[in-house]
């Protein structure tokens, strides 16, 4: 009876036995647990997908649709005139003052909204009595509605109100104005009212940020003799970057659709002179209540556009690292 010898490798060591098929159990076992995965993924996902499409795509098709045509709302629009309710949007005076008062109100919000909302996350940041308190009385106007706060501010700001009133009490009655109705002026009255709506979510999210400073960090540079600025210019506000940079999106793209609170705090004789107009009220004056349905959905896509190169640009340059970062390096 003779034994059979391994086959030696060429280091001259033995060479395993090649392996033999997989178990037809285990393959199968596999491919069903795939299957599985894909059908809780479509399963989950498709009701979103339905959605999103009726309600979001659907709605976007039409609206390009129907800015092709001449059509006041009755009957299928009939009347094609191809780009002309785009060319009409843009010679329009009334949409280009709508155009710069958007400008001035994403500028207005990032120039002021940002600093204000810093330093009072900074300052709140802080251990102090009634610290909670105040944190929470930041974001009450944050939490109230639109329509609330346009008719509060309306109430304040008329001739003769609330804040003239107050402003005459305190022997500075120079600086009464037609907050409402000047001109001059109403775009930094509705640029205010903004601020005063909205740097309490600027706040809470800087504070949210805040949270996830390492403290180790903080105290490592106290004990290297930084004060208490250099602490927050040089550790602080690095790591507070990526927060930042998410609040000025969400910044940009809420002035650019700003609509209920110019709308209810703005005077209708001076919104349609161009005064307080932004790209939204624009939309709803000249397309639901002129009746010009297909040019209303030619600005509603003109102000899509706008938002969405916004958006993509936004993200190209400045929210691209903090994207990177987020994903996971695939693993060998």
């Amino acid at each position: 009876m003779t034994a059979t010898n391994p086959t030696l490798n060429p280091a001259g060591g033995a060479s395993a036995p090649p392996a033999g098929p997989r178990p037809a159990g285990r393959s199968s076992a596999r491919a069903a647990q795939t299957r599985r995965k894909w059908y809780e993924i479509v399963g989950l996902t498709t009701p979103a997908i339905v959605v999103y499409v009726m309600f979001v795509l659907v709605p976007m098709g039409f609206a390009v649709y129907y800015s092709l045509y001449r059509w006041r709302g009755v009957g299928p629009p009939t009347e094609f005139v191809g780009l002309d309710n785009y060319v009409l949007a843009f010679q329009d005076p009334i949409f280009l003052d709508a155009l710069r008062n958007n400008a001035v109100i994403v500028v207005g919000s990032l120039l002021v909204q940002g600093p204000i909302a810093l330093a009072v996350a900074l300052l709140l940041n802080r251990r102090f009595r009634g610290r909670t308190v105040f944190r929470l009385l930041v974001f009450v106007p944050y939490v109230l509605a639109e329509v609330t706060v346009g008719i509060m501010w309306k109430l304040l700001l008329t001739d003769g109100g609330t804040v003239d009133a107050l402003l005459r009490q305190l022997g500075l009655g120079g600086l009464v104005h037609a907050w409402l109705a000047d001109l001059d002026i109403v775009i930094w009255t509705m640029l205010f009212v903004l601020t005063w709506k909205y740097v309490g979510f600027a706040i809470i999210l800087l504070l949210a940020g805040l949270s996830n400073v390492p403290p180790e960090l903080t105290e490592a540079a106290a004990i290297d003799g930084a004060s208490w600025w250099q602490t927050q210019r040089h550790v602080t506000l690095p790591l507070l970057g990526p927060t930042i940079r998410i609040w000025m999106f969400l910044s940009i793209i809420g002035s650019l659709q700003v609509f209920d609170v110019i709308w209810v705090t703005s005077v209708p004789a001076v919104r349609s002179l161009g005064a307080s107009a932004t790209m939204a009220t624009y939309m709803v004056d000249n397309g639901f209540f002129a009746r010009l349905w297909g040019y209303g959905n030619a600005v509603a896509v003109i102000l899509f556009v706008i938002s969405f190169i916004a958006a993509l640009l936004f993200q190209r340059f400045l929210l691209r690292r903090d994207i990177e970062g987020a994903i996971t390096g695939r693993t060998n």
